[in-house]
């Protein structure tokens, strides 16, 4: 009996920030306790060697990660592996500490299995989120799977001096990461959707290419906006190629609202199911123009949705919103759909999938 649905009803009766921050204490301790850890992944983690990914130089035990956004400052690092994910990105995370947009700022929208968030980056700043890794890291019980770290400016910047701010947070996280994923795709932080433009953005990615030469390998990563024209498109792309990045996150949230059944007049970035079937034609488009490995993110709820992002060209998946509807069983169900798709397709392992798909 799935007793999620009675629980979500519930949750959401609480502001959201409110149920988020109760959510994460309960988080925060089973990270800190090794039989909580245990606890959890045999109840929700996902352990099945067919699933397994090798990305970016990284092994991965399964392709779901849980995307920016839900874990900002790493205060539950070490507990994201136990329910499912083989991957986190947490953040985002900027050079100065900051307390975000004023609230509310967080909305559900249930009707449409959707949310709109204008957080504005909130978090407590990259060298924060770097000592807390440090310790994490130190603990015996430290999961393998990879963290990325998503960075993005700080809102008080100005835009003429983002590559400098990138660069104080690329310094911070880059000896704790495993990845990072640079972010010039937030609707919430103004102004910065300008830095995806050929100039600001050729700037940002050389520092950071400069910066690997200095600091060591690192998998660098550009997240995209679903709300980029086809040019811009192209745009990134030759960047991001021309700067010799890993790679590239598919989408951020969108400032459209056509896809819902009336405008709930709140700004900010929307995400959940409404986003998905545009997040899905960017990768598309973005699989067109490059062989750079995709992570897909943006209106993944069930197996269908993240088996269409695999044959439209992504190698690693990531949720969030899908994740709060569905609840904490979603990767088990994620992952029992793509066994049945690999086994109904003749492919050993879903390593074996991707590597066939990519040799077309």
């Amino acid at each position: 009996m799935n007793l999620y649905p009675i629980l979500r009803s519930a949750m959401f009766r609480l502001d959201p920030e409110v149920i988020h921050a109760r959510v994460f204490a309960l988080l925060a301790f089973a990270a800190a306790h090794p039989g909580a850890l245990r606890l959890l992944h045999w109840t929700t983690g996902v352990d099945d060697p067919r699933l397994r990914v090798r990305a970016f130089g990284l092994e991965f035990p399964n392709p779901f990660g849980l995307g920016a956004g839900f874990d900002k400052d790493g205060l539950a690092a070490a507990v994201w592996p136990a329910l499912g994910f083989g991957h986190t990105e947490l953040g985002t995370v900027t050079a100065l500490p900051q307390p975000g947009n004023p609230p509310p700022r967080m909305f559900r929208l249930p009707a449409s299995k959707a949310a709109i968030n204008r957080m504005g980056f909130n978090n407590a700043g990259a060298e924060a989120l770097a000592e807390r890794l440090r310790r994490e890291r130190a603990r015996p019980w430290w999961p393998t799977a990879p963290v990325a770290v998503n960075v993005g400016k700080s809102r008080v910047t100005p835009l003429e001096d983002a590559a400098a701010d990138y660069e104080a947070s690329l310094r911070a996280v880059w000896p704790v990461a495993d990845l990072v994923v640079l972010n010039v795709s937030s609707p919430n932080t103004p102004g910065l959707r300008t830095l995806q433009q050929a100039g600001p953005l050729s700037e940002l990615l050389g520092l950071a290419a400069a910066l690997r030469g200095e600091l060591g390998p690192m998998p660098l990563l550009l997240k995209v906006s679903p709300d980029l024209e086809a040019s811009d498109l192209d745009t990134v792309v030759e960047q991001a190629e021309r700067h010799g990045l890993d790679g590239l996150v598919a989408t951020n949230t969108t400032v459209r609202r056509d896809m819902l059944p009336s405008d709930p007049n709140e700004a900010g970035g929307l995400s959940g199911a409404p986003l998905g079937p545009i997040a899905l034609e960017v990768l598309r488009q973005l699989r067109e123009r490059t062989p750079l490995p995709l992570i897909a993110v943006g209106g993944i709820f069930t197996a269908e949705d993240a088996i269409a992002r695999l044959e439209a060209g992504a190698c690693l998946l990531q949720v969030y919103t899908g994740w709060i509807y569905e609840g904490p069983m979603m990767p088990r169900k994620l992952a029992a759909g793509i066994r049945r798709w690999l086994d109904a397709a003749g492919h050993a392992t879903l390593g074996d999938y991707l590597s066939a798909r990519d040799a077309v």
